[in-house]
């Protein structure tokens, strides 16, 4: 084998060298190419979802905002509802006490054939009292 002979064969096996190592280079290329395909559809899946879970999360908000201000509204429906009844009770409690509401539950007791004791225990009053105001019925 001569010199330029040798220098041929190194040449072409060389060549035949760096032709694997492009096929190889080629085909590690693709199987890169695919995993980033692949990667990019996860991206994509992922930010999709990522994008409805904002826009759920965005309702859920709205909707606890919306409950808040029904619950204001209702809290302050009731603190007037309670003002109301406060005033109601604070009157018929007036009237209970009054000598004439007093007056009628006590010929009304008698007239059911309730004892003196029994009519000074529910109208609070003495039984001094009670008889007083059935004398002055009579």
């Amino acid at each position: 084998m001569t010199f330029s002979q040798l220098i041929l064969l190194f040449i072409s096996g060389s060549e035949l060298l760096l032709l694997v190592l492009l096929i190889v280079f080629y085909m590690r290329l693709r199987k890169s190419e695919a995993l980033l395909t692949s990667m990019q559809a996860g991206q994509e899946a992922l930010v999709s979802k990522m994008h409805f879970n904002a826009e759920l999360e965005q309702e859920i908000v709205e909707s606890f905002a919306r409950r808040q201000k029904e619950l204001q509204e209702l809290e302050i429906q009731l603190e007037a509802r309670a003002d109301e009844l406060r005033g109601l009770l604070e009157q018929a409690e007036a009237v209970s006490r009054s000598p004439q509401f007093l007056r009628e539950l006590i010929l009304t007791g008698r007239k059911k054939g309730q004892t003196i004791p029994q009519l000074a225990k529910a109208t609070n009053l003495s039984i001094d009292e009670v008889e007083l105001i059935l004398m002055k019925a009579e």
